[in-house]
């Protein structure tokens, strides 16, 4: 049999591991970055409610400890009066919802103002064993990277009554 010019007979060839198509090291990566998502290290798990007992009422806030950037998001503030307030007042730091945009807050507070560095929302008078639940809706902006941290307070009026320390991890 006559051989064809140019071409020779190689034999079989040996296939190393890393001579295929896919190489295991980028199967490795792509299979190490999707367990790092399931197992909730990118965000878009749920957050446990956390709460602060201040003695004349308790409060509790659910909001997502990491979120990604541009992703909208909820958080759900549950005011519950161990004792008469006159004015229950929910009160943000405005480093709380820096880069961030707050779309709706239901129910809507009877008054809203700025004083004494937090965002204040007063509720009215709740009695003791009322409960005020308030729904935040938001989307966190292009420009917040890393994160954010701040306090959100209870005030009855005027007066001081708690607060809770807040941080959310924003990832890109």
């Amino acid at each position: 049999m006559q051989a064809l010019e140019g071409l020779e007979d190689a034999g079989p060839s040996r296939q190393r591991l890393w001579d295929r198509h896919a190489s295991p090291i980028s199967i490795l990566l792509l299979g190490s970055l999707l367990l790092a998502a399931v197992l909730g290290f990118t965000g878009g798990q749920p957050s446990p409610p956390r709460t602060a007992d201040f003695g004349d009422a308790r409060l509790t806030v659910k909001t997502p400890a990491i979120i990604r950037n541009g992703e909208f998001f909820e958080t759900d503030v549950t005011l519950t009066a161990d004792a008469p307030l006159d004015d229950a007042v929910i009160a943000v730091t405005p480093s709380l919802w820096h880069d961030m945009t707050v779309n709706t807050m239901i129910p809507a507070p009877a008054e809203e103002s700025f004083a004494d560095g937090y965002f204040r929302f007063s509720y009215g008078p709740l009695e003791a064993g009322e409960r005020l639940h308030v729904k935040i809706d938001g989307q966190i902006n292009p420009p917040l990277f890393a994160g954010t941290r701040g306090e959100i307070a209870l005030f009855d009026g005027g007066r001081r009554v708690g607060s809770m320390p807040l941080s959310i991890k924003v990832l890109p």
